[in-house]
């Protein structure tokens, strides 16, 4: 074993993390669901979403008899929602290509939807104690400072060079500690910005501590100027219910249920009418919203748009008309949600008022 190796395990005996609820046993699926929630998403943020996830869907077999639309309501908040809709074909894959049972061969759980190398590997570490090397985020960031490896670890050759690491410093034994403690490492002691060097095991034989690197390594993302784009939404009111539309399985927010979108501001009547036989009022400007999205920048302009006449109360298919609350339960993105409880608070200060 490395020294690199047994300082990782040493640290994380002593300090690590050990008491995450999906360290409480080896079963597959709770880890399999643990790991893809934290892909992209600090583990603070993913505690609450896992607890609330665990609760309804204790199993696989659960989780895979379970509709669309009740995953995507779990996970509405936590972002990437492709990673849901991932996880729930991944469930029925099981059950159908493996008898429900959680493939144990590292090849059959990366040939799962949404699973990666890294991914797979972590599941296969804590699930069934076979050694795989991981090189997650966290890890990539430690990985690179403790070897001095330069560059953006997005590009081919560094990342090749950061898996030649992984797998060259992986241990024998202890496996479970190891990878653990690389990522709790990453998470907690070498941090993207400031960094805890003087609490870190690996700090004597660190080369970007060494030649003073640590904030330039690893190299962060080339940065491009993210365009921005502007859409409208129809926030399409019936009295006290709200319209919402399901977005296609594909693409941004795919498979969630969002207002209805449009391109320019004076489309408002007639695509009200002509996509739900709605009539409406002068439509009114709320606030826009800014949202951040991995490849461009969303400003989102509402409509607040009060319904005279409905010709077909269901409205078009795939949209449906709820109650304001009722629509904030449902698997809506976070933008839409802080509409609706921006319009649905306001409403309620009216009414004390008026009271």
């Amino acid at each position: 074993m490395s020294g690199f190796a047994e300082q990782v395990i040493a640290w994380q005996k002593r300090a690590g993390r050990h008491d995450l609820p999906w360290q409480r046993d080896c079963d597959p699926y709770r880890i399999w669901l643990s790991e893809v929630m934290l892909q992209q998403t600090q583990v603070a943020t993913v505690v609450p979403y896992f607890e609330r996830f665990v609760a309804r869907f204790p199993d696989l077999q659960s989780l895979a008899r379970a509709g669309e639309d009740d995953v995507l309501q779990l996970w509405s908040g936590l972002g990437y929602y492709a990673r849901a809709r991932n996880l729930h074909l991944a469930a029925r894959q099981i059950m159908a290509q493996h008898g429900g049972r959680f493939p144990v061969l590292f090849e059959e759980i990366a040939a799962l939807p949404g699973i990666g190398r890294s991914t797979a590997g972590a599941i296969a570490v804590f699930a069934f104690n076979t050694r795989h090397p991981i090189l997650d985020g966290n890890v990539k960031r430690v990985f690179a400072r403790y070897f001095g490896i330069e560059g953006y670890p997005g590009d081919k050759a560094v990342g090749q060079a950061l898996w030649a690491c992984a797998e060259a410093q992986l241990p024998r034994d202890e496996v479970r500690g190891y990878t653990q403690g690389l990522m709790d490492l990453g998470a907690s002691l070498c941090t993207r910005s400031r960094p805890r060097c003087g609490d870190c095991p690996l700090t004597p034989d660190c080369v970007a501590l060494r030649h003073g690197r640590v904030a330039a390594l690893p190299a962060p993302r080339p940065r491009r100027p993210l365009p921005l784009r502007v859409t409208w939404m129809l926030l399409l009111m019936h009295g006290r219910e709200v319209l919402l539309e399901k977005r296609p399985p594909a693409g941004v927010w795919g498979g969630l249920w969002c207002l209805p979108e449009l391109a320019e501001q004076n489309e408002a009547a007639g695509s009200a009418h002509t996509r739900f036989g709605a009539v409406i009022g002068q439509p009114r400007p709320l606030p826009a919203v800014a949202h951040g999205l991995t490849h461009f920048r969303l400003d989102i302009r509402p409509l607040l748009c009060e319904v005279r006449t409905v010709e077909l109360r269901a409205g078009s298919p795939g949209s449906v008309w709820l109650s304001l609350d009722e629509a904030l339960g449902a698997a809506i993105p976070a933008p839409v949600r802080a509409i609706l409880r921006s319009l649905r608070d306001s409403r309620l200060d009216g009414a004390q008022q008026i009271d």
